[in-house]
């Protein structure tokens, strides 16, 4: 399995324009992506403009599919007044858990 952590900052009253954008992306990985097996979209508490996708394939196949697709490609252009940098990303291999 592929885990990746995406951490988002977006600009300050743009924390709804991303939501929603986000979830569309959710539902896109809903309808099309078996390799996908978890893909959730998340807001912290403390400071609203920061934003986590907390994403897990099946394999590196199932990422490589869901990072090159035109959908993703697209969600990444569509956020350019919306963010606020580049996402943090990190990826990491799952040693044991429940699912």
């Amino acid at each position: 399995m592929v885990i990746v952590i995406a951490k988002v900052k977006v600009q300050p009253g743009k924390e709804d324009e991303f939501a929603a954008a986000g979830r569309r992306m959710v539902a896109h990985v809903k309808a099309h992506e078996s390799g996908t097996l978890t893909y959730t979209l998340n807001q912290s508490t403390a400071d609203k403009t920061d934003f986590v996708f907390y994403e897990v394939y099946r394999d590196p196949e199932a990422f490589a599919a869901h990072a090159g697709s035109d959908v993703m490609k697209e969600f990444g252009r569509s956020l350019g007044g919306v963010v606020a940098g580049r996402p943090e990303m990190a990826m990491y291999d799952e040693i044991d858990g429940k699912r």
